[in-house]
């Protein structure tokens, strides 16, 4: 019987090895196990610490995970507190391993979240308030990026505990202003405090599984990310009383500018990445899609294929360049025609394409010179991480291990994540998690009564502390 069919029972786990099946129970409903409590407890207190990336403060979950540091048995000359502004502090912890000679390996996470105001959510759910409830936790950073953080403080209390000393050190990077803030906490370590941050291997957010009916259909490592770029759409005009209105109204001109952004489709595209993904993800999807998958890769130009598989908004924007309004702003008085009606427009921008062709595509689908299309801004483009067999062969053994025999598929991501900053400096860069969710109910970041299920993060706990011992073992030639 699946999990699916009975949710009361115990996650047990079933695995096909060595021609036998066994089962592993990780987590049981009611019945955390002291590792797990103390998991809870740290997700916990990180939910509850507002860090909002414009209103938060991110230095007071920095020093809350410093102390989980102190007392997970790291010395304090091993835990660093700092950043770039007063509210906004990183910490970082190393866990000393054997003179191997091998450079450290990186856990990262970040701290801050997205804004989230309470009257946005359900109104019997509080962002900044951990919620249990129907087998989920609710509150901003449940997903993004609190999980992996407070996971991570967790196995080093593991770890800790049971004495164990890696192969390499373990530097556990927790930082500020992932979320587009502006003192982005990996960028000032680089800048300031390279030696805390100077490994060869990085785990970071950016993969994750995905379930579908309650079942796990893929395990996903990010290799890659898109880039992401802002556009302003800026109409200015003379203006005058409102009382006598003309055709040229800088406020007409914007929406109509924005009706053709939003009908306008970048072309398809494919790269070594996302071609692997389709390639992997059509032997487990629906016949349908799967068939437009193969299609698609055989034959990027196949309208019919295109069709199929574009209509999921997710692999659409794997796809394609994308680019979506996301802020608005125009006139000056209720009484006066408007002098000025601006958008921002948020693109997440395929790896080989620059900002300026993307700004060139929106302004010839505008077709009119009274909209300027303006580049705002660019983060700078990273190289893929070459998917090194010595990662991906424990990520495959353990997503076997804890999930069953599903494919593990290189994915490359449509937001963006801190790993770039490593890749940019030729640094390998993982995003895997082991955190399975179902997107067509759980895509919440960002947004909306965000969550996590309960059960994922107690597998994603499991999946992350095994992974992080696979990687800090002496190599297996």
């Amino acid at each position: 019987m699946s999990r699916a069919l009975r949710p009361a029972l115990p996650a047990v786990l079933l695995v096909l090895g060595a021609g036998s099946l066994f089962a592993q129970s990780v987590y049981t409903p009611g019945q955390l196990k002291p590792h797990q409590q103390v998991a809870h407890d740290i997700y916990k207190e990180l939910i509850e610490i507002k860090s909002g990336v414009t209103t938060g403060n991110v230095t007071t979950a920095a020093m809350a995970m410093a102390k989980r540091f102190k007392d997970a048995g790291i010395p304090e000359a091993d835990i660093f507190v700092g950043g770039a502004r007063p509210e906004k502090f990183n910490v970082v912890a190393r866990i000393r391993g054997r003179n191997s000679g091998r450079k450290p390996l990186i856990l990262l996470a970040h701290l801050d979240v997205v804004e989230a105001i309470k009257s946005d959510w359900s109104d019997d759910l509080d962002p900044f308030v951990f919620t249990e409830r129907d087998g989920y936790y609710y509150g901003r950073g449940t997903a993004d990026d609190k999980a992996m953080a407070s996971i991570f403080v967790a196995n080093a209390f593991r770890l800790k505990q049971e004495g164990y000393v890696p192969d390499r050190d373990i530097i556990i990077a927790l930082t500020t202003d992932e979320e587009s803030g502006a003192f982005n906490g990996v960028a000032w370590l680089l800048e300031n405090h390279p030696e805390l941050v100077d490994g060869d291997l990085v785990i970071n957010e950016g993969g994750g599984g995905t379930l579908r009916n309650g079942k796990p259909l893929f395990n996903s490592v990010q290799a890659t990310e898109k880039i992401t770029t802002n556009l302003t759409l800026r109409v200015t005009n003379r203006g005058g009383h409102s009382s006598v209105p003309r055709a040229d109204n800088a406020i007409y001109s914007l929406a109509s500018a924005l009706d053709k952004v939003a009908a306008y489709r970048f072309p398809i595209k494919l790269n070594d990445v996302t071609r692997a993904f389709f390639s992997k993800t059509a032997d487990v999807e629906e016949p349908d899609m799967g068939k437009g998958m193969r299609a698609l890769v055989a034959n990027p130009a196949d309208r019919n294929a295109i069709a199929t598989v574009t209509a999921d908004p997710r692999y659409n924007s794997m796809l394609r360049t994308t680019c979506v309004a996301t802020g608005l702003s125009g006139g000056h008085a209720t009484n006066a025609l408007p002098q000025l009606a601006e958008a921002n427009i948020n693109c997440r921008v395929y790896p080989d394409e620059t900002a300026q062709q993307v700004r060139d595509s929106l302004a010839r689908a505008i077709g009119d010179t009274s909209v300027q299309v303006i580049v705002r801004s660019q983060r700078p483009p990273a190289p893929p991480t070459v998917l090194q067999p010595e990662v991906m062969r424990p990520v495959e053994r353990i997503t076997r291990e804890l999930f069953g025999n599903i494919p593990v598929i290189p994915v490359m991501s449509t937001g963006a994540t801190d790993s770039r900053f490593f890749r940019q400096r030729g640094v390998a860069a993982f995003g895997v998690s082991g955190l399975f969710s179902d997107p067509s109910v759980d895509a919440r970041a960002h947004g909306r009564d965000e969550r996590m299920r309960i059960q994922s993060y107690y597998e994603g706990q499991e999946f992350l502390y095994r992974l992080t011992k696979a990687l800090t073992q002496p190599a297996v030639p």
